[in-house]
This record gives structure tokens, sequence and C-alpha cells, in this order.
């Protein structure tokens, strides 16, 4: 067999491999016989691999070395060997199996016959690292960077490897290739489009790693050992190459190959903001389990670093029982408080403790990820892993993994266990292999005599991949997702610190906190290497994401049919009345859009058209000339046409099913029969231009919105027909109103106003009380939607979209989607309309926070955007003086 049996997980976590040398070892001076093999040298050790498998590999650490010197023959002539004499050495991988390293403590020579190198070469370099092993940790780990540098500025990096000899090197770094508690030392290569990774050795890597920029689909700039210097990729599946993570030497160094990446017009990413997602996850697009590993990522959680490896919380907390049941509350962890605070006893000896020290104080001695605990729970699976972090030996047998009901039990009581769980508890893909003894170790004997073999599972699983499966129902079950924002905002979120963490019975170290430690600004190297100890066994808090509430998911409810007389046509064009809360599942399929073909375009106004709506066969619209004006649209023809002032008119809306209202720049509202062609009653609404309009058929009820800041509520006065001079309600504003919108909530009727300045404000009209006022955008707001469960989507003159959930008053969603937006209409699902900039029409489904498609619908602004749903119509109005009617064609 040929293939070597030596990895780097077989040196200590960081250690350093430089190069490797043919040669034949013996346990005595002698030059004809022997192990045929290759001599590994290392940071701290050197390590023989020999060639024939039955051998173990023999471990020489510099520490333990007494001598290290060349073989003279009698005549004092070199004979090429080195002999190396050591107090004790180890043996590993013993006929290829993988177990403990064997310790051998007793003096010993080891001497190396080159069989190309020379030997007094190799002994220089040696004596050079074993002088730096009698150095305290950190000065030695200065020295190997010194020869590490030294290494690096003499390697010339091999354009013969390269996929194009025409290929110009844009930069070079120095870096390293990061894998669980490995680091390959290598210089880094960027091209226009490829990146390349030579490493120092060719161990386990092969000549040279290469990566298409073209495949590169994700960069996340990571946290690496409390520095800036981390920078993980992601490609395609065509790719070769999976991912990589690098860690540079600086922080500029990482940025600057950060931003040569994201420049490059060769490198395609996929934009997937954090809103976005959050945004989707409420909706039931994305999973619990997938939105957890999404924030995982965005906080420096990455399964190639143990230190930051993707935490996920202990969801169920039933383990004794015959059947799962996922319906009982008492099945399931409460996932509002941390794993310390579980357990009312020993939160109250914790919460002493912490009162008794000084500042910084912390509650909890260890953390809840670390990498000890990461291999604690994944040692069957990666038990390599576990012999490099503890130097050649497995945990006691009693401490290991041995049931899953027990080490939960223990981390409710025991006072220095707080661990959470790691994602291949839930990874359905993988089948609950880390429980299970493949490899077949042998791990040891626990102290009842038992033999510690597959972990020991709850009654309600059959087997490892039951086991996972039903984990994994669980996290996605209606319990969970009804409280895994509160876990969210103690891992990633605004109870992670500060004064919500104490409140919360949630504080850490404050070592284990991002921003806590500048390892840049530590210059005694003694502090700095106890601190970067310090975060390799204790973990760190992950990246915080969040700094106010996280919001709740919202759970399926089962729709009702939509119905003309629930939801009146005319109240769709900012807002309208759901009789059910909206979901991923009342959206009767969230992935269906519709198809847009404009069946007629109208012409009647001699300036800017500022709203029209449809109402059964015939379209009414307001226009900046002062005309209102109606359309038949089966005969093609208007039937009406009155200039109802000198002034432009802002609005209107059917109060009845032949009267308008219009609201005028003369601050004026006009009452129009549509039937008799003549204006019903018209009165002085506003102290300024009134800016819109809204008719809530429910109450009988008019809306009007002013320039003079100032929202108002008009009903019927006495028994007159069409009278709607009697003021209701007044509500007032520092800027100027440009949308209203309500909602019915718990039969409480809710008035929307949006602002000049950016703002939205929520009143309570029976008490006439403010109930929120949110700062939502920079610009004026110019539209108002409601979505389900206490969401808005809101628009702005500058662009900008933005879904608010009024629960935690925060933004869920914000992003720029056009130069500006105009108008915003809904189909009382989940699709919206956006009038954009030079008569452009966006639809966008907030399902699945998607643009589905992009429409040249005027030349000009589109001013106002209505939804027919009897017609399945769309009506558009713009300042290019045109009216447009689109049929809509469902299809998914």
């Amino acid at each position: 067999m040929n293939k070597s049996r030596f990895s780097m997980l077989l040196l200590e976590p960081g250690e350093i491999y430089f190069e490797d040398y043919s040669c034949t070892m013996n346990m005595e001076i002698k030059t004809g016989s022997g192990q045929q093999g290759r001599l590994k040298l290392c940071s701290k050790s050197l390590v023989f691999e020999p060639r024939e498998w039955a051998h173990p590999l023999i471990k020489l650490h510099f520490k333990e070395c007494i001598d290290i010197d060349t073989v003279l023959n009698g005549s004092s002539k070199d004979t090429n060997m080195i002999k190396v004499k050591v107090k004790q050495y180890s043996e590993m991988l013993e006929e290829n199996i993988l177990a403990p390293y064997k310790f051998i403590y007793e003096n010993q020579d080891f001497c190396f016959l080159f069989d190309f190198a020379s030997a007094d070469e190799c002994l220089r370099q040696m004596q050079q690292l074993l002088r730096a092993s009698t150095l305290h940790a950190p000065e030695h780990n200065s020295m190997v960077a010194t020869i590490l540098h030294s290494r690096y500025t003499r390697m010339i990096f091999d354009t013969v490897m390269m996929e194009d000899f025409t290929e110009k090197i844009i930069c070079e770094f120095q870096t390293e290739k990061i894998s669980p508690l490995v680091r390959h030392q290598g210089k880094l290569a960027l091209t226009p489009t490829t990146l390349y990774f030579q490493p120092f050795s060719n161990v386990e890597n092969g000549p040279i790693l290469k990566m298409k920029l073209e495949h590169m689909k994700r960069i996340y700039k990571r946290r690496f050992l409390l520095r800036q210097v981390g920078l993980e990729i992601y490609c395609a599946e065509e790719s070769p190459i999976s991912h990589i993570y690098l860690s540079f030497q600086s922080e500029k160094d990482r940025n600057r190959a950060h931003q040569i990446l994201e420049e490059s017009p060769n490198v395609k990413l996929e934009r997937v903001h954090i809103e976005e997602m959050t945004l989707q996850w409420q909706n039931g697009v994305v999973s619990n389990y997938d939105y957890l590993m999404h924030l995982n990522c965005l906080a420096d959680r990455s399964k190639n670093d143990l230190t930051q490896y993707p935490v996920f919380p202990w969801v169920i907390a039933d383990y004794t029982s015959e059947t799962l049941d996922l319906e009982s509350v008492e099945t399931f962890r409460n996932l509002s408080k941390p794993m310390g605070a579980l357990n009312p006893d020993r939160l109250e000896k914790l919460l002493e403790r912490y009162h008794e020290m000084s500042d910084p104080k912390f509650l909890y001695g260890s953390h809840y990820s670390a990498p000890g605990l990461v291999l604690f729970y994944l040692v069957r699976k990666y038990p390599q892993y576990m012999l490099c972090l503890q130097n050649g030996r497995f945990d006691h047998p009693d401490r290991m993994f041995n049931s899953v009901k027990d080490v939960y039990n223990n981390c409710l009581k025991n006072m220095s266990d707080f661990k959470e769980l790691v994602p291949e508890f839930y990874d359905t893909t993988a089948n609950g292999d880390f429980l299970e003894n493949m490899y077949d170790i042998d791990f040891g004997e626990r102290h009842n005599g038992s033999k510690v073999d597959n972990v020991s599972l709850p009654p309600w699983a059959a087997s490892p991949k039951d086991f996972v499966n039903k984990l994994r129902e669980a996290l996605e079950s209606e319990y969970v997702s009804r409280h895994l924002h509160l876990w969210i905002d103690l891992i990633f979120g605004y109870k992670q610190r500060g004064e919500e963490a104490v409140k919360a019975f949630n504080v850490f170290h404050h070592v284990c906190y991002e921003g806590s430690v500048d390892l840049e600004r530590i210059y005694d190297m003694n502090d700095r290497h106890a601190l970067e100890v310090q975060i390799m066994e204790f973990g760190q808090v992950p990246k915080q994401l969040f700094t106010k509430p996280h919001v709740r998911k919202i759970l399926p409810k089962m729709p009702k049919p939509l119905s003309s007389k629930s939801c009146d046509s005319h109240d769709y064009e900012y807002s309208m009345e759901f009789p059910t809360p909206l979901s991923s599942r009342s959206c009767e399929g969230h992935d269906y859009e519709y198809s847009m073909e404009c069946v007629n375009t109208i012409r009647l106004h001699k300036d800017a058209v500022s709203a029209a709506l449809r109402s059964g066969a015939r379209v009414v619209s307001a226009g900046r000339d002062g005309a209102l004006k109606v359309f038949d649209l089966p005969h093609g023809r208007q039937i009406r046409s009155v200039s109802l002032c000198a002034t432009p008119l802002s609005s209107c809306v059917m109060v009845d099913d032949n009267i308008v209202a219009a609201g005028s720049w003369d601050n004026e509202i006009y009452l129009y029969d549509v039937e008799y062609g003549r204006v019903v009653e018209s009165f002085r609404a506003h102290d300024d231009s009134v800016s819109c309009l809204k008719w809530l058929q429910k109450d009988r009820l008019l809306i009007s919105g002013g320039w003079d800041g100032v929202v108002r509520v008009w009903g019927h006065v006495g028994t007159a027909g069409h009278a709607l001079r009697g003021l209701k309600a007044e509500f007032d504003h520092d800027g100027k109103i440009t949308t209203v919108a309500y909602r019915y909530r718990r039969h409480i009727l809710e008035i929307f106003a949006g602002t000049s300045d950016g703002e939205v404000f929520v009143w309570d009209y029976s008490t006439k009380e403010l109930m929120n006022k949110i700062k939502v955008h920079t610009s004026a707001v110019s539209g108002v939607c409601l979505l389900c469960e206490d969401r808005i989507v809101t628009t702005s003159e500058n662009g900008d979209l933005s879904v608010t959930d009024l629960s935690v008053l925060n933004s869920v969603y914000q992003k720029q989607v056009s130069a500006t937006i105009t108008s915003i209409c809904c189909d009382g699902t989940c699709l919206l309309w956006l009038g954009g900039s030079s008569g452009k029409l966006l639809q966008w489904n907030m399902i699945t926070v998607a643009q589905l498609s992009e429409e040249q619908a005027h030349d000009d602004l589109i001013q106002s955007i209505h939804f027919d749903r009897p017609s399945k119509t769309l009506i558009t109005a713009s300042s290019d003086k045109s009216i447009k009617v689109w049929q809509l064609t469902q299809r998914s």
C-alpha cells in the first residue's frame, strides 16, 4: 500500500508541518537494516512513518529530546545519519488501527539514515526547533512564525501548475488553509480567473489547490481565534472544490483579498441577505434547521473551526417515554432560557457565586460550545480529532457520550455543564452515524464493566436514524416554531450581551464575546498566548446578529376563502381586510405569480393621472388636470367627465356603487354620482391639500390624509343619503400624510398613516390613542400594505421596500428595489406590485421574498396601482397621462 498514513491530525492542534525526508530508521547505529520510511519535520516533533503498515508511526517530541546530532564513523567521516536521543516517545496507528497512542517512558536512541537529503542540513533545522522547544509557548510560537515567514519569502509560486500559462497573478498572500484542528501553511495566489493555494508541504493536499472564480457562490469574512483574519468561500456543485477556509496574516490582507474577489467580474455571488432569509423563515419557506444553519454561518460558526462550531438547541426534554408526544408541552425544553437557567436550584447556587464576584462577572464557568464539547458528541465519527485534541488519548470511559438521557440530565444538574447540541443531532442526511461506533474502536470500559460502544438512545427511538428523524421532526414542530425566536435572542440576539443578558441569566466569561479582546493590541506574548489557549479550550459566543427582539415564526392556519363581501374589490389599492391571517400555506401555494397582458390603454386626461380604479365594468380616474373621468370598458368609451376644481386631484375611491369620493389639492373632498353625473357634496376636509383617501365599507367611514399632517375620519351625518361631512376622528402628525391604510384586529379598527418623514403611525380608532410610531424610511413613505400576523409592507420615494413586524417594532426586511417607488398594491395574499422609476411595474412575492417580474408598463412614473379581484385585472395610472388595464393569469 502506498497511501500515506501520516496526517496533520497526528500533530498537536495548530502544529506546523515543514517537510519530510526519505530515510531508514534504526533504534541503534547501523546502516544495513532498519525500517524504510519518511521522517516528517514538524514545529514541535519529528514523526517517522514506516513504509510497512504493520509498524507504528513513531513520534518524537522535541521537548523530550536529550540530544540531536550527526553520527560519525571511526574515521570521523560523515555517515549522513542523525541520532536523536529522547526520554520518551509515542507509537501511533500500529497495523493502521485507530487507537489511543502508546506512550513509552524510557530513554531511547533513534538513528535516521537519509537517502537523499544532507544530514548536516537537516540537523541545523532540527536543532533550531529543539532550541525553540525550550522556550515558553509564546516565545516558541514567535520563533516558529519567524522560521515560517523565512520559508514563505523563499517560496516561489509554481506557475507550471496554473490552468493557463498566460494568467497574470494579481496578488499573493501568506495564508493558512483551515480545517478542524489543522492549519496548512502556504501561499495564496489570485489571478483574474482562479484562486490558487500552494501549500508549503504536499501532505494531504496534493501539490496545489485550484478554485475557479466563476464557481464561487458565497464568501464570508470570518473571525478566527479572536482575530478578523478568516475568509470562507463556498462554491457551486460543479466545482471540484466545494469550499475553502483561509486565515490571513492580518485583517488588512484578508480585506484586500475579499475586495479583489468581490469586485472581480468573474465572481457571481448568490446574494442572500439575513433579512431576506429571516422573512422567508418567518413565512415558513425556510425550515428551522436551515435557518439555524444560516444564522450560525453569519455568526462566524463553521464546521472547519471547532472553536466556533455551529450550535443548535436542545429542544426535547423527555428521554424516558416509550413514545415521543410532540403535542405535549411537557415534551419540550423551555427555549426562553439558557441551559444553565433551566434548573432553578442550580441557578440559585450559580447566582450566589455570581453576586460575590468582582467585575467582570460571569454566571457560567464553562460554555455551551467549545472544541472539547463538540468532539464529546462526535468522537465516534471523528475519533482522530479527539486524539489530536487530547494528546493521543480518548476521554475516561465514564465521561464519554454514553447515553442521551444521562447527558441531558447532566446538563440540567451539573454545576459546570451547560452545553447545547451540534447540527448532527438534526441532520437527517447522515442518519445519526455519530451515535454509532462505526470504526469499532476500543474506547475502554466504564466503572460497571460495560464496554463503551454505541450511544444509548431514549426508548422512543428505534435506531440512530429514527432518533435523528424524530429530533428533526421536533425541531420543525409547532411548539419549537412558536418559541425558537426566544432561543435565537439568547444565542444570536439582543439577550446575548449587556443588561438583557444579565436579566436572562445568560452571562459568560467576558473573553468569549466578540470585541471584548483585541489580540492585535496585546503585545505581551504570554498574555496573548493565554487568551488563545483559553478560547481554544473554552469556546466563543457567536457574533451578535440582532440587537432587537427576533420576530416569531408565523404558524400555518387553515385559510378561509376570500369573498367580495369581506374583501371589497376597491379596498385593494393600499390595504386589505384579511378574513384570516396569511401564512405560507394560506397562499394556496406560495410559488405562484401572475402573467400580465395589457388589454386596454385609456388616454382621457390632459395631465398626469393621479389615481385610477375599477368598479364593475367602469374605470374611474382622477387627474392632475382637476378632472374626474369614467370609462366604460365593454363599450370602449368615456361615459362621464367632470372638472371638479381648478387644482389637481390626488386620489379617488368608491364609497357606494355609483358614488366616487375624490380628494383635491384645494383641500376639498368631492362626492360625485356617476349614474346621474353630478357632484352631490363637497366639503373642506383639510387645511392643506388632500393627499390620500381610503373607504371602509364595513363601517361606512372615509379616511383622508392631508399635507397639513392630519388624518381625519368622516362618517354619515343623520339620515341624509350621501352626507359624509361628519368628523368622527382626527389624528395629528409632524410630517405631511402621504398614504393611509387600515385593518380590523380583534374587531378593533386600527388606522395606519405614512408620512413625508418616513414614519408610520398606528392609531386605535375607538380610543383615539397612538399605538405605535415607527421610523421605517429615510424618505417619504409612498405606500403601506397589510400582511398577516402584525406585519406591514411599506415603500418609500427613494425606492426602499420594507417589511416591519409590529409585534417587536422591528424591520424584518429592507431592500432598495428601484430608484423610486410611487405606488404599491397587494393581491390580498402574498403578491405585491410596485410602481417603480421610469414607468416600471415590479411584481414581488412576499412569502418567498423574491422579485418575480419587471414590466415596462408606462413611459413615466406610475402614480397608482389598483387590483380588482372579481375581474382579475390590474389598473395602473401614470404621469404619462395614460391608464392601463392588465389582465392577470395566475401561474405556478
